[in-house]
């Protein structure tokens, strides 16, 4: 046998084990919600090669590949346990156990590894929260399509309704269209039906209301069966109390805004400060994508190295903000044409930052170029920090925190030497540390930080309700703190 025959036996023995983890990932996922995650990365409704592609993708951030025949053990471990809902990272728990010198059982370590998520200890399976998109275009797209994905258990969110203005001719089956396709991330992963008749868009057997208003006022959601909903705003035509409020009708509970708000909203990013949360705020602002994308890395340096000062310079790709071909536009410079220049714009990251981490009183000041990519941004992250440090040591320390920290859902880490920024389309961390265009010079660091704009940013909303809601389930093993 040669040594191809030898890798593509082995390659074909990996693809059997892959294939056989699917239905045990989806029993447990639907019968007892539980999310099996690989290094953050859930494996839900996963093709087998991306099973395997996802254990191949362990080694740019842990060094070395996870295989499947490691991971497979203690999957076949949790089938044994009474779990209720919760996360549950197998390869966290294959390098945990690797590390044990215990001399345990994989079935013996993986019961107390996940004891806090079974048994007597398990949380009880709650009753659906109702959610309401207020809008629907490139975000709220993306949320609708999270939302439908998240719903295989049953339990959690249920996107009950999407409220927009009515527009010409077939409106409703034109927005499933653009439900269904995407330039950009692709197919939507089912199928998608209307029913015309009763205004409603079926999506994987989701039934989605379509309520035309263009008034939040005038809508009373109890009319369609919605009840203590959190309302997600899209538009970012209301960005203060006073106009957000106006969502707060009969059946809305909560309205989360996806973007930066005003005044005395309150800005979360979804790992740094969602614990600040009041169960009574009924209104919250997700901030903006570049926010999310800077402050996970921006306080974990804070964490280990402290800043004294920091820049943001942002290279971020175009949006429906700017015009495709030169036209006129309020805003300096967005009118000329966003597909055809580099445009110099403002950048309201830099001071949302204060709102998101006000312990840190480091002056942090940004800028923004947009250029001529659908989506996909990098957030360029200069900081002056209080010690001196090494490169090799700051790599280690964020390698760290995107394995085993409380940031590791927002933080990813790649050290491939030919990425570009396309390779980041559907990441769904806040932020991806590029390893290779990393800088430290003594107490100067310079981070290359990518992050999908659109996408990851989504990731981040959805978080941010399933936290609000109740439902989001603690993960194990625990992230080191």
């Amino acid at each position: 046998m040669t040594v191809n025959d030898d890798s593509f036996t082995n390659w074909m023995h990996r693809e059997e084990i892959a294939e056989s983890m699917i239905p045990i990932i989806g029993k447990l996922h639907r019968e007892q919600d539980v999310n099996v995650l690989l290094h953050s990365r859930s494996l839900v409704n996963k093709s087998v090669v991306s099973i395997l592609k996802t254990h191949r993708f362990a080694r740019q951030i842990a060094g070395e590949e996870l295989s499947v025949t490691e991971t497979m053990p203690f999957l076949r471990a949790l089938t044994t346990l009474d779990l209720g809902p919760s996360q549950i990272d197998i390869g966290m728990l294959a390098a945990t156990y690797r590390a044990d010198g215990r001399g345990l059982s994989v079935e013996e370590f993986t019961a107390e590894a996940v004891a806090g998520a079974a048994g007597e200890n398990k949380i009880e399976r709650r009753a659906s929260r109702d959610v309401v998109l207020y809008g629907f275009g490139r975000i709220g797209r993306l949320i609708a399509r999270l939302l439908i994905e998240k719903a295989g258990s049953g339990n959690g969110l249920r996107l009950r309704a999407i409220v927009v203005r009515k527009g010409k001719g077939q409106d409703i089956v034109k927005r499933a269209s653009l439900l269904r396709r995407d330039s950009i991330h692709g197919q939507f992963q089912g199928t998608i039906t209307v029913d015309e008749a009763n205004g409603k868009i079926i999506a994987n057997g989701n039934e989605i209301q379509v309520i035309y208003s263009d008034d939040p006022t005038t809508v009373d959601y109890t009319a369609y069966g919605i009840d203590d909903a959190i309302l997600i705003d899209n538009t970012g035509r209301w960005r203060d109390r006073e106009g957000l409020s106006k969502h707060l009708r009969p059946g809305i509970s909560k309205v989360v805004l996806t973007a930066p708000g005003k005044s005395d909203v309150p800005n979360i990013v979804h790992g740094v400060n969602h614990d600040t949360i009041k169960p009574d705020d009924q209104i919250l602002s997700c901030a903006s994508c570049t926010t999310n994308a800077i402050v996970p890395p921006l306080k974990a340096m804070a964490d280990e190295y402290g800043v004294l000062r920091g820049h943001v310079e942002t290279v971020h790709s175009y949006t429906n903000d700017q015009n495709l071909l030169d036209n006129y536009h309020g805003s300096d410079r967005r009118g000329r044409s966003a597909a055809l220049n580099m445009v110099i714009t403002e950048t309201g990251a830099a001071s949302a930052v204060a709102k998101a981490l006000p312990d840190l009183k480091a002056p942090i000041t940004g800028s923004s170029i947009r250029v001529p990519v659908p989506d996909v941004s990098i957030a360029i992250l200069s900081l002056r920090l209080e010690r001196e440090t090494t490169r090799e040591e700051v790599l280690d320390y964020l390698r760290n925190v995107s394995l085993a920290s409380p940031l590791k859902r927002q933080i990813d880490f790649i050290s491939a030497p030919d990425a570009v920024s396309s390779d980041f389309i559907g990441s769904r961390h806040a932020s991806i540390v590029d390893a290779g265009a990393t800088k430290v010079d003594g107490d100067n660091a310079i981070l290359y930080l990518w992050y999908d704009n659109e996408f990851g940013y989504s990731c981040q909303v959805i978080r941010v309700v399933q936290h609000v809601s109740g439902v989001e389930y603690p993960t194990f093993p625990a992230p080191a703190v």
